[in-house]
């Protein structure tokens, strides 16, 4: 297995530092808790939670409609953290492209919907992959149910890569291609830019799902290759009920409006109305100010440590996390994914033994250790590798090689349980 030369990132990310800004792990002082499951959702830092406290405790008005200062206040910490957020993956134009969504699953359906609107006719051919997520899976199948999209699907190989043998075939013609940048299950880094310059030269439209990306790995949208970008807020230290999609001004710009309602209008008359200007034609009713307000918080949190540490980091864990587990279990766990640390994220997917993955969660959850179990909204996935489910791990900047220790410690007792 190849490994990525970081064996001084532990070293100088000071992860002891990092847990005392989380306060979780001081209520937990004292008993175990070894926290693996940053995939499903992270923990948040205090810098996030004082940040949306202090909006709530001294600033929250309504945004874009009071003229009082407080409103007048709220309204600029709103869209400074728009701008914060879009910065920090490379939008062109971060006051415009940035759309604030409840979270990455809206942000997809969001696109589906109106590129079904407005761009998509019937026949019209979208191109996936077999390792989507339930959120860039489930509204590309009900815009093929109600508006007749044709689906194809890129395969994916024993080793947990995309088969690109046959890539031409299935972008010819393809107006959309919508893409995981990094499986929520096999840890998969796809070759995204790739992909979206041969999207591009078909003439398609590329949408990345970013979700298990941004929060691990420094983004750039333009240097992607993608139109629009969709991600969550609570995978990323913010808090849950705030999502962003990002895309092209031009873009965004030709798409009719989502849904309806305040905000996103400049008139309204009885018989008609005229949609608001960038980014608000996108944000119906009263937005999640305090949740953009946490999420740009996070931001600057994961922008002081620096994403190539935060990188760093992930790899030297999952290189030490493979080795233990390889080392302790052998042929009776099987994970899932390449087995180049490269190329992946910081997800473990895992078969143990004949054990099933709930029971491996339940028995490691007596020992303090957070794993996630079930089919990790990726049921296609799930029956090309021929489970229901399985068992995961995922990292995050406040995991140590200690959580790693703890991980392997549970799965001998759950081994020795299980006899």
């Amino acid at each position: 297995m190849e490994r990525m030369n970081t064996s001084t990132a532990i070293r100088k990310f000071n992860v002891s530092e990092i847990r005392k800004d989380f306060p979780i792990f001081a209520q937990h002082e004292g008993k175990a808790l070894y926290f693996l499951d940053s995939a499903a959702s992270s923990q948040k830092p205090l810098s996030v939670l004082k940040a949306m406290d202090d909006y709530y405790s001294t600033t929250h008005a309504n945004v874009h409609r009071g003229v009082y200062h407080i409103a007048e206040h709220a309204t600029e910490l709103y869209e400074g953290a728009r701008v914060k957020i879009g910065r920090f993956v490379g939008a062109p134009s971060p006051s415009r492209e940035t759309i604030f969504t409840k979270n990455a699953t809206e942000s997809i359906n969001l696109l589906s919907t109106s590129l079904t609107r407005k761009m998509l006719k019937r026949g019209d051919v979208v191109v996936l992959t077999e390792m989507e997520h339930h959120a860039n899976l489930v509204p590309w199948l009900i815009a093929k149910d109600q508006f007749g999209i044709e689906i194809r699907y890129i395969r994916v190989n024993d080793q947990g890569y995309l088969i690109l043998d046959d890539i031409d075939d299935l972008l010819k013609d393809a107006k959309v291609l919508s893409i995981t940048l990094t499986s929520n299950v096999l840890g998969t880094l796809n070759p995204v830019a790739h992909l979206a310059r041969l999207a591009h030269e078909n003439g398609a439209i590329v949408i990345g799902d970013g979700a298990q990306y941004v929060p691990h790995i420094g983004t750039n949208v333009t240097e992607l290759g993608l139109d629009f970008l969709a991600f969550t807020g609570h995978k990323m230290l913010g808090p849950t009920g705030i999502g962003v999609l990002w895309g092209k001004a031009e873009l965004l710009d030709a798409l009719p409006p989502f849904m309806g309602g305040g905000d996103m209008i400049t008139d309204v008359k009885l018989d008609s109305f005229t949609p608001n200007e960038l980014p608000w034609k996108f944000e119906a009713g009263t937005p999640p100010i305090a949740e953009a307000i946490g999420l740009g918080a996070a931001v600057d949190y994961l922008e002081n440590l620096g994403m190539d540490q935060v990188r760093a980091h992930e790899v030297e864990l999952l290189s030490y996390a493979f080795e233990r587990l390889e080392a302790s279990f052998g042929d009776d766990l099987i994970i899932h994914g390449p087995r180049n640390i490269n190329d992946r994220g910081g997800v473990i997917s895992f078969d143990f033994k004949d054990i099933h993955p709930h029971d491996i969660s339940q028995i490691l959850d007596q020992s303090g250790v957070c794993v996630r179990a079930g089919h990790h909204c990726a049921k296609p996935l799930m029956r090309h590798l021929g489970v229901t489910a399985t068992a995961r791990a995922s990292f995050h900047i406040y995991n140590e090689p200690a959580d790693v220790d703890a991980l392997v410690d549970a799965l001998a007792k759950a081994q020795a349980f299980f006899g």
